[in-house]
């Protein structure tokens, strides 16, 4: 009897970075430690949306980072990318996640996909600084795209957009969102179809900003489009496309997030081992007890095992020819990065004793912040099925 064959991760491939990733590592991490680590603390506990550092970010070319050159971007890789995304997030995951959206899941579908006259007009202002969105989600469909209600209707040289979207990264202050409806609710999932709406678009409102557990400083809010007028030009790749580009789009953008929870796992290690150096119980360090020593190894060892996942991921991601093997492995470097990053968190509050419970610490904001990475761009039940239905399919 045969033994099936199980795809597994290529122990070949090389991770060593090149010179100009290296550099543009730095310099993101240089960035955030001097200008947005000053401030993080009181953005957070205010809920103030970190809108300086935005025009900084567009200025440093950090939202065009996937964005073509003949277009303004950088034209980056997906690894690149994530080098930059991991060092925002150590700092802040509220940067993080704002800056990663825009590029993931509102660039990177307009570059893929779109025609030229609609790249021509989104990509330029989107790669020099402005913001994005993705309207996927909805007050009643979250994870299953089939209880959809938004419907969006031909209408001469316009389509027209009616419905709701929910939990929208940059709700507000993105300049474009990607918006995914239903024009043909008799196809099921090729019934769906997907636009760029611009945030001055008749008919386009946004809705009260949510309160948050954690990523105080990035804003979400529902989308509310009623009446929503917009060129028939901004119609993303053909109508009916609409699933097959939010799958895509959620495959790459699941490469931001297991770099977001990388930065936040990084930093929670950090701030363990300086605490566990400093604080001393029983006459020592608390880092010389066993207990505490090795919950330190433990969170190193996730984190390494958690990096080689992610940048593994990222570099098949964009493969020629494609690798079939990229959405299966984007999803494992989602659930992974983001459990074990849940993981380190708690074990850091766990390490800080009571002062991890208290919110003058800044493991309490990490823990905060790491939740929800187990929840958005697919929960970790959803990654388990997309993982299962790749091997088994």
């Amino acid at each position: 009897m045969a033994v099936a064959e199980v795809p597994t991760v290529d122990p070949a491939v090389d991770f060593a970075l090149a010179e100009d990733q290296e550099l543009i590592r730095e310099q993101v991490r240089r960035y955030a430690e001097e200008r947005i680590a000053p401030g993080e603390a009181e953005r957070d506990r205010e809920h103030r949306f970190p809108a300086d550092i935005v025009v900084e970010l567009g200025e440093l070319g950090l939202l065009g980072m996937l964005v073509e050159e003949e277009h303004g971007g950088a034209g980056l890789d997906p690894l690149t990318y994530c080098l930059a995304v991991e060092e925002l997030a150590r700092i802040s995951p509220s940067v993080a996640v704002t800056m990663s959206v825009s590029n993931s899941v509102c660039c990177w579908p307009l570059s893929r996909f779109a025609s030229a006259e609609l790249k021509a007009r989104t990509l330029p202002e989107l790669a020099a600084g402005a913001l994005g969105g993705f309207g996927l989600t909805e007050p009643g469909a979250g994870s299953d795209p089939s209880g959809m209600r938004t419907r969006a209707r031909r209408d001469g040289d316009s389509w027209v957009l009616d419905g709701e979207k929910a939990w929208i990264t940059n709700a507000g202050f993105a300049r474009w969102y990607v918006v995914v409806a239903v024009t043909d609710p008799d196809a099921g999932k090729h019934g769906l179809s997907a636009f760029a709406v611009p945030a001055d678009a008749p008919g386009f409102a946004v809705g009260k900003p949510e309160e948050k557990l954690g990523l105080c400083s990035s804003r979400t809010a529902p989308l509310q489009l009623t009446g929503c007028r917009i060129p028939a030009a901004n119609l993303i790749g053909e109508e009916g496309q609409g699933f097959k580009i939010a799958l895509a789009t959620l495959d790459h953008s699941r490469l931001g997030i297991a770099a977001q929870c990388l930065g936040i796992h990084r930093r929670a290690l950090e701030l363990a081992v300086a605490y566990a150096r400093e604080r001393k119980q029983f006459g020592k360090p608390i880092a010389e007890h066993q207990g505490v020593a090795f919950k330190l190894a433990q969170v190193a060892t996730e984190l390494a095992a958690a990096r080689v996942l992610t940048w593994h991921a990222a570099s098949v991601a964009e493969a020629t020819p494609p690798d079939p093997r990229a959405g299966r492995l984007a999803s494992q470097a989602k659930l992974y990065a983001s459990e074990a990053a849940n993981r380190a968190v708690a074990e850091g509050v766990q390490i800080h004793g009571g002062n991890g419970f208290h919110a003058d610490y800044e493991i309490s904001r990490l823990y905060r912040d790491a939740r929800v990475t187990t929840i958005y761009e697919g929960t970790s039940e959803v990654q388990r099925m997309v993982i299962a239905r790749h091997l088994l399919r």
